[in-house]
């Protein structure tokens, strides 16, 4: 139960590069699936758990190397915070931008195809920020994946009242 049956060293060097490895397929898959999980999503995590299971502990099932993975895993999450928390370029390449997919009135409709973002999440967004098509300003896919939308300001009125 307390007896490694790998090296150390060799559980450390496995969970950084499981880690690496996921975090990179992660960020491919783009920025939509991450910020707003389907089912299918959940699925894809949890299998993807059972099949890194393995490869994390290169078969040492001891509490001892468990408990190591467990910290290292947290330890490399810290890591990534802080390196994105205090660099401009760390938090894009990880975290992403966010992306412009309208403006003026007009939906970029390739580029919602490009980063996965079906018609309907983007026509929820508008709805949800109560803004009619032609009344959107600006329109955002944000590195979590929410549609955030900017309405049109409205425009200043010209006085047109005679004056008393």
């Amino acid at each position: 139960m307390f007896d490694l049956d790998v090296d150390v060293w060799e559980l450390v060097f496995r969970t950084v590069a499981i880690y690496i490895g996921l975090l990179a397929l992660i960020r491919l898959s783009g920025k939509h699936t991450i910020g707003q999980f389907t089912p299918f999503d959940l699925l894809v995590v949890m299998l993807l758990s059972e099949g890194a299971s393995n490869a994390l502990n290169g078969g040492d099932d001891s509490l001892i190397g468990g408990l190591l993975i467990c910290a290292l895993l947290c330890l490399l999450n810290l890591v990534v915070a802080t390196l994105s928390a205090r660099s401009t370029r760390v938090e894009a390449l990880l975290g992403g931008e966010a992306i412009l997919i309208g403006r003026n009135g007009k939906i970029y409709y390739p580029v919602l195809e490009r980063h996965h973002v079906s018609r309907n999440d983007m026509h929820q967004a508008l709805r949800e920020a109560d803004c009619d098509l032609e009344e959107m300003r600006f329109a955002f896919l944000e590195a979590d994946g929410s549609i955030s939308v900017q309405k049109r300001r409205p425009q200043e009125a010209l006085e047109t009242e005679p004056p008393l």
